[in-house]
């Protein structure tokens, strides 16, 4: 599995594949995480789409609310391919962002 460097509970991950619909994911992570760490998840996937979309960080800070430290950690071991650039292939994958942007 590329990227995987630490020990991993895979059905976790299995599960996740598992999901029919949007309506089950959602409540999947409702169940599996609190509030905070969904909207931590969230804002950093809303970060690194602003980034791919080369939107500012203070643009970026001022959408999401991410500290600086945040859009930094985001782009350096995100986007910067460091953890194995799923991330960015996602995002692209969606059509949120242009390859060449």
């Amino acid at each position: 599995m590329k990227g995987a460097n630490k020990q991993r509970s895979l059905p976790l991950y299995e599960a996740i594949l598992q999901l029919k619909n949007m309506d089950e994911c959602c409540r999947f992570f409702d169940d599996l995480c609190t509030p905070g760490e969904l909207r931590s998840m969230e804002q950093r996937y809303d970060v690194a789409t602003y980034l791919l979309q080369n939107q500012v960080y203070l643009e970026i800070l001022e959408k999401t609310g991410a500290s600086s430290a945040t859009i930094s950690r985001v782009r350096r071991n995100i986007l910067d391919n460091q953890s194995g650039g799923m991330m960015r292939e996602m995002i692209l994958r969606q059509g949120l962002a242009k390859e060449d942007e």
